[in-house]
């Protein structure tokens, strides 16, 4: 019970943030455009080949994973993470009568349910993106049925590729003080993997799932699995050191 009455507490903490407009902003960025385009040159998910809700989905999920999406987990990990820093109050949350594991865990929780939130705004833009032209230009409804599953199942592979960068970054934000700093390191690192791409152990690096995600590349391992892997990994060696940590903040 003391796990969730942290969640909530650290969920209320975020309205003091911008990650709630970062989710929103981001969510939405990418089917504002993807609009605009459709209605500018006149396509409609009846005028794409095969099915066009598919191609709808995976083609904005493309243009959102490779950049956008990784960069909004940094800015969304680092930011939730550095309230108590940016306030000063850790010294406060660690007075309180919890353990250390459950000040770890709860915020990192919250963490990704702003993640969720992301995902959810998105969906619903994509979703508006493929409607409003369809409907505006043609005044009839997509005739292909909607791949209810595969959308799942495509979000729930990205959401998975996303959880290293976001346990990266929380450890980040753990050892540093200063918001500039994991800031600037997830930055590096994300460009440096989209540099390195074509390497064949570019799986090293937490920001490269994302990639793996959405595009066609023949391994021979799972990248989901693998995602899974870097994510466990980080988070015991985060935890670890922050409960080794003297100075917790």
């Amino acid at each position: 019970m003391n796990y969730i009455n942290n969640i909530q507490a650290e969920w209320i903490k975020t309205k003091r943030t911008a990650s709630n407009w970062l989710s929103l902003i981001g969510g939405l960025f990418i089917p504002l455009i993807t609009t605009l385009v459709y209605f500018h040159q006149k396509i409609t998910l009846n005028t794409l080949p095969k099915n066009g809700w598919a191609m709808h989905y995976s083609s904005s999920w493309e243009k959102m994973a490779i950049f956008l999406l990784p960069m909004g987990m940094i800015l969304a990990g680092s930011l939730i993470t550095q309230i108590e820093s940016k306030n000063n109050t850790w010294k406060q949350v660690h007075a309180t009568p919890q353990s250390f594991t459950n000040i770890f865990f709860s915020k990192f929780t919250v963490i990704l349910f702003m993640s969720m939130k992301f995902f959810i705004y998105f969906n619903i833009g994509v979703l508006l993106s493929g409607l409003i032209p369809t409907l505006a230009l043609e005044g009839s409804m997509p005739t292909d049925s909607f791949p209810f599953w595969d959308v799942l199942k495509l979000n729930t592979k990205i959401f998975i590729a996303c959880m290293p960068i976001l346990a990266f970054q929380y450890f980040l934000s753990l050892r540093f003080k200063n918001f500039l700093v994991p800031i600037g390191i997830g930055l590096l690192g994300l460009i440096g993997t989209l540099i390195g791409g074509p390497w064949d152990h570019i799986y090293i690096s937490p920001y490269s799932y994302t990639f793996y995600a959405v595009m066609p590349k023949e391994t021979w391992f799972n990248p989901t699995i693998f995602a899974l892997i870097s994510f466990a990994v980080i988070m015991i060696v985060s935890l670890f050191l922050y409960l080794r940590s003297k100075d917790k903040g």
